[in-house]
């Protein structure tokens, strides 16, 4: 397996937050931390927030929840360059080409547009969504927005606009190999307002394999950066991807907030669900009776 290559074209380019106002995380000061968002982003403190914490045993069985069908995400597209920028948030790496999700209910084709993470530090867990209680070392978002809008900023505004995938990560004692072409890009975005290029590769080598995509949950939110718009349809994939300790600490070693501190602590703490359901996909029940059915089957055969 040949690690992708990387184009060494480093600039500083501003790339503001969708919206103008300041706003940062409690690692850097809690004055302008989440629980201030909704002073100046009143949408922050509704009712429809996210992340969230994922109960399984609460989850609804929703026989709608087909598999994900991933459009384009098995072959590089003929798009020159992807861009990577350190936005003052997090590292986001811009979208460009024909991929896309559908399927899973989804009310339309959702175009990709654009990918990020969230993190913790060397020693505590940074992942936005919590399963049972549990926070993951790392998250990463792939955001989509609805087709049927010309751009994500008109997709925003409506409740059907975007669509998000959440993908949830665990430390592993090998290196992700996957994972290279994007972490040895960190250090030429360090700073804020800090761009780069990089090659465009299948968005498949850094998720899990389809099939273990098949359980999943799935419930309405919001954005978790301000202003913290209720328009997502959240999917959020169980199976986690393995990464090594190494390769996880190099984002809160290489990456800088705008204050120069380290971007550390980078996600918003857990929203309260406030009556909404969440749902977990057919599939994971058929795949929990295929797997019971093949111990049956082998005691069977033993006798």
């Amino acid at each position: 397996m040949h690690s992708l290559s990387l184009l060494l074209l480093s600039f500083c380019l501003s790339f503001p937050s969708l919206e103008a106002g300041h706003w940062c995380y409690d690692s850097q000061s809690i004055n302008c931390g989440p629980i201030t968002w909704k002073n100046e982003y009143p949408t922050c403190g509704q009712n429809n927030q996210s992340p969230i914490n994922i109960l399984t045993k609460k989850a609804k069985l929703d026989r709608s929840l087909a598999p994900i069908i991933f459009k384009g995400y098995d072959h590089v597209g003929t798009e020159p360059t992807w861009q990577i920028s350190n936005n003052g948030h997090t590292v986001t790496v811009k979208i460009n080409g024909h991929i896309a999700i559908e399927g899973g209910n989804l009310p339309n084709t959702y175009k990709a547009v654009q990918f990020h993470y969230h993190w913790g530090t060397v020693s505590n867990p940074g992942s936005e969504h919590k399963i049972d209680g549990e926070q993951y070392p790392m998250e990463m978002h792939i955001v989509h927005h609805n087709e049927k809008y010309g751009s994500f900023e008109d997709a925003v505004k409506n409740p059907d606009g975007v669509a998000v995938l959440g993908f949830l990560f665990e430390e592993s004692t090998k290196n992700n190999e996957e994972m290279n072409v994007l972490i040895n890009a960190l250090q030429l975005v360090s700073k804020t307002g800090n761009s780069s290029l990089l090659k465009p590769f299948a968005l498949n080598r850094i998720i899990p394999d389809h099939e273990k995509l098949k359980k999943y949950y799935r419930y309405r939110g919001s954005l978790t950066t301000p202003a913290c718009q209720e328009s997502v349809i959240w999917t959020v994939f169980p199976e986690p991807i393995p990464i090594n300790k190494a390769q996880l600490d190099k984002f809160s070693n290489r990456l800088f907030f705008e204050d120069s501190q380290p971007m550390t602590l980078n996600f918003r703490p857990i929203q309260k669900l406030n009556g909404r359901p969440v749902y977990v996909s057919d599939s994971a029940v058929r795949l929990f009776n295929v797997a019971w059915l093949s111990v049956i089957l082998a005691v069977l055969i033993s006798m």
